[in-house]
């Protein structure tokens, strides 16, 4: 049994790659901004779409996934997902204009919507049932490692550009360093896709198209012969049964009973992204800049927020069970909600002066002559100096160098943005992050439980979408400060809604719950 629990592993821990490449995907753009707002002249509103048009097709791809892996199975479409993970980072690295990076990146938000659908469901399928939740977390855990890696991949291509080595210059590390943060994706999604010929068919998938003998041969890898057996019998009256239930319509859902379920489900998914959490994740270098620290300590603090959710998203895993959804839920969101008024207070506090030695000290390629009528000068938002910027030296120039000229002119308290940034991180992880989708799981009524979570699904990402779009428009035309007070409000309102409406799941059963919410 000890060489079947050691096959189980080594196939969740496989498959579950596609969740480490899905984290990495969606975050390593956090690092190139900069550098591709200034390499194609970028306004607000692309910066946005750049970042969120992985989203806009990740949508997409969790409903033609599902479908696909009936038809053709779980294990092939994952190594279609594989493919189209190299082919969107080989297209987002050689990308010769905006619009190809942006066609690359929507290849890509296929596979990401493909991997997170079909790559907990193979591993819930091939699972025993004492295991399978260990397993599955697998996929989850892997989503957050590879957000983690790519914040220290990120931040290691930005230093070995910076140094004066032959071998760094004759690869263009040190010329296209945003080129080579995307396209090193390629590695594991190359490894993901042989990985994946070492991995059976779906014992399910077997079954539901008449190959029983090989379903058979595959649990046996993972079981006992008898365990086996019996799994395989429940296999076969599950298919029979579904066979008899009538087609769930989308119009059930919205049903007089499905009321409060729905509406509950509709508003955590809403405000499960509200709340600001992709800004925080997809612009986390963007962010640190605005303290003035410089791009290369931006760099390094984002590795800071990768390893704090990965810490506490072990923990909320760990505890959920014993503590219950609602007081995460709770606790969450009101330490998130504290979080992002300290940020905006801290933001308030900012003001920004740029003396004759800054001037002297900022890029050559600054012109500054034109700064010597803003010398001295104190403004006390970041949006009154930007403008003041801008019309100083131009949008373009300042946009090339706005890092070093924040560094130089932020009088800010960089720590207390920091620990506001990681506290957010941190109470998102353990709460809202993982558990909207474990009350998913548990507040639809059996007979609409897939088709209500893919709809609410479908509006998470829209609204996390929508927020990932306009971040860099907001922070230009409201600044730090009012973008992340409406991230608190957001909080804030979540809060009263979970404290108002939100049901306990912990140790119930799904029929007792759907008697309970579903009259």
């Amino acid at each position: 049994m000890e060489n079947k629990n050691k096959y189980i592993i080594k196939i969740a821990s496989i498959v579950a790659l596609g969740g480490f490449i899905l984290g990495f995907d969606a975050s390593v753009i956090s690092g190139t901004l900069s550098f591709v707002e200034s390499e194609f002249s970028l306004n607000e509103i692309q910066l946005g779409w750049l970042v969120s048009s992985i989203t806009l097709t990740a949508a997409l791809g969790t409903f033609i996934a599902g479908p696909l892996s009936d038809t053709y199975g779980r294990r092939r479409v994952l190594k279609f997902a594989a493919v189209l993970f190299a082919v969107s980072a080989l297209g987002s690295a050689l990308a010769t204009s905006f619009s190809v990076l942006i066609i690359a990146r929507l290849i890509g938000g296929f596979s990401v919507g493909a991997a997170l659908i079909i790559a907990p469901v193979y591993i819930a399928e091939v699972s025993p049932a004492e295991k399978r939740g260990q397993m599955v977390s697998f996929n989850q855990l892997n989503i957050v490692v590879g957000i983690s890696i790519a914040f220290f991949t990120n931040y290691l291509i930005l230093k070995l550009g910076q140094k004066d080595l032959a071998w760094v210059q004759s690869l263009g590390i040190d010329k296209w360093n945003w080129r080579w943060m995307l396209g090193l994706e390629i590695l594991p999604a190359f490894l993901y896709y042989l990985g994946l010929h070492t991995v059976p068919r779906s014992p399910r998938w077997l079954t539901l198209n008449g190959f029983n003998d090989r379903a058979l041969e595959v649990m046996e890898k993972f079981t006992t012969k008898k365990d086996a057996i019996y799994q395989m019998d429940c296999i076969l009256e599950s298919i029979k049964q579904d066979r008899k239930k009538e087609k769930v319509h989308i119009r059930e859902i919205f049903k007089k009973n499905m009321r409060l379920v729905l509406t509950v489900g509709l508003v955590v998914a809403m405000f499960q992204q509200l709340v600001g959490i992709n800004s925080v994740m997809f612009y986390a270098p963007m962010i640190f800049e605005q303290t003035g620290i410089g791009t290369d300590a931006s760099f390094l603090q984002a590795i800071l927020v990768g390893l704090v959710n990965l810490v506490f998203t072990i923990l909320a895993m760990a505890i959920i069970d014993k503590v219950g959804r609602k007081p995460l839920l709770v606790s969450g969101m009101l330490g998130m909600a504290i979080c992002l008024f300290v940020l905006a207070y801290g933001f308030k506090t900012a003001t920004y002066s740029l003396s004759e030695d800054a001037i002297a000290g900022l890029p050559k390629e600054i012109n500054t002559a034109q700064l010597i009528p803003l010398t001295d000068q104190t403004f006390d938002n970041d949006v009154a100096f930007k403008e003041a910027m801008y019309g100083a030296m131009g949008d373009e120039t300042f946009k090339k160098n706005e890092a070093a000229i924040i560094t130089a002119s932020a009088n800010i308290n960089g720590t207390l943005i920091l620990l506001g940034i990681l506290g957010f991180v941190s109470f998102f992880a353990m709460s809202i992050g993982p558990c909207m989708w474990v009350l998913f799981s548990e507040l639809f009524p059996n007979r609409v439980r897939g088709i209500t979570i893919s709809f609410v699904g479908l509006i998470n990402l829209a609204v996390a979408f929508l927020v990932q779009l306009v971040f860099p428009w907001e922070l230009e035309n409201f600044g730090n400060t009012i973008t992340f007070l409406i991230y608190a409000v957001f909080a804030v309102i979540g809060l009263a809604f979970i404290i108002a409406k939100v049901p306990e799941t912990k140790g119930k059963s799904l029929e007792e719950l759907e008697t309970q919410l579903v009259k």
